[in-house]
């Protein structure tokens, strides 16, 4: 394939998507600056690499990697037409990020399919979130190690949410979270191994829930989000992603390292305090970590039945 030259390659590279192309094998040619800045990697570390053994390692929200079956970039040379799909991409940090990808085929003067080109952006409402965290951190309510919202934060959300239900009958779910074998890890290989555990997961979830959505940080290795304007089914399919998505992710210092979460996940009841609602989620977490970890147990299958 030729090279990109100097005039083509700057309008590249001041798109706000990322962007790269492939000739046929997969192997990557380019890889703009917006593609350095969504993914943490840069064009040095992927310029020459093949999609399929590549460090990006795309996933489905049920974590299944798609490299190897799934390709889009395969997908748009086969079929010879654009693809368009929402998946996961594995950050430089660790953490999975939402995009949304295009992939197109490039084809030669002879028509033939030479490569195909993939552009993808941010599905993650960053804005969103940098505002939200420049607003915690102004209030001091901030969690210092995972940059998400504090215990005091989460119970002032909470009590808020409450409020709102009570006043105009809103509901709203909450899940507990907990990072399985915490302590394990802390013994084999640290407390600062540990600590960027934490950090990734909390990178996960505040990437992987909306912009409105609220995540803290609820003790040693757990951590509470509160969810509006979701239905019971949608609040257990969110749950099951956000393990999936951890259980997809790896620290980068030890890539060998097999993370996973336990979940207990609960909607509010107008009969709820505050007390009760986190009873109840901390409860269907105890009796997932008993079950084994690595689980999403709720009560939310009853929920939607009576509805």
């Amino acid at each position: 394939m030729k090279n990109v030259d100097d005039f083509h390659k700057t309008l590249l590279d001041n798109l706000h998507d990322g962007l790269y192309f492939t000739d046929r094998d997969r192997r990557i040619h380019y890889w703009n600056k917006a593609a350095e800045r969504i993914t943490g990697f840069s064009a040095s570390e992927i310029v020459g690499r093949c999609c399929p053994d590549n460090i990006l390692t795309h996933v489905d929200e049920h974590g299944k990697v798609l490299c190897l079956s799934d390709c889009p970039l395969v997908a748009a040379m086969d079929q010879g037409k654009s693809v368009e799909r929402e998946v996961f991409l594995h950050h430089k940090m660790g953490h999975r990020v939402p995009v949304l990808v295009r992939a197109s085929p490039i084809l030669d003067d002879d028509g033939q399919v030479v490569g195909a080109v993939e552009t993808f952006s941010d599905n993650s409402s960053k804005l969103e979130a940098l505002e939200r965290l420049e607003e915690l951190q102004r209030i001091a309510f901030v969690d210092p190690l995972t940059g998400v919202g504090t215990r005091r934060y989460g119970e002032e959300m909470l009590h808020s949410r409450m409020e709102e239900s009570r006043r105009y009958g809103w509901t709203f779910g909450i899940m507990s979270i907990d990072l399985d074998r915490l302590k394990e890890i802390n013994d084999r290989y640290g407390h600062d191994l540990g600590d960027e555990a934490l950090a990734l997961v909390a990178r996960t979830l505040v990437a992987n829930v909306r912009s409105f959505d609220f995540v803290a940080r609820w003790g040693g290795d757990e951590f509470l989000v509160i969810v509006t304007n979701l239905s019971p089914a949608n609040l257990q399919a969110l749950a099951e992603k956000l393990g999936s998505l951890v259980a997809a992710s790896n620290v980068p210092s030890v890539p060998d390292l097999q993370l996973t979460v336990s979940i207990g996940a609960t909607f509010s009841h107008s009969s709820d305090t505050v007390q009760s609602l986190l009873k109840r989620a901390d409860q269907l977490l105890y009796d997932g970590k008993g079950a084994g970890r690595n689980r999403v147990i709720t009560d939310l299958t009853a929920i939607t039945s009576a509805e």
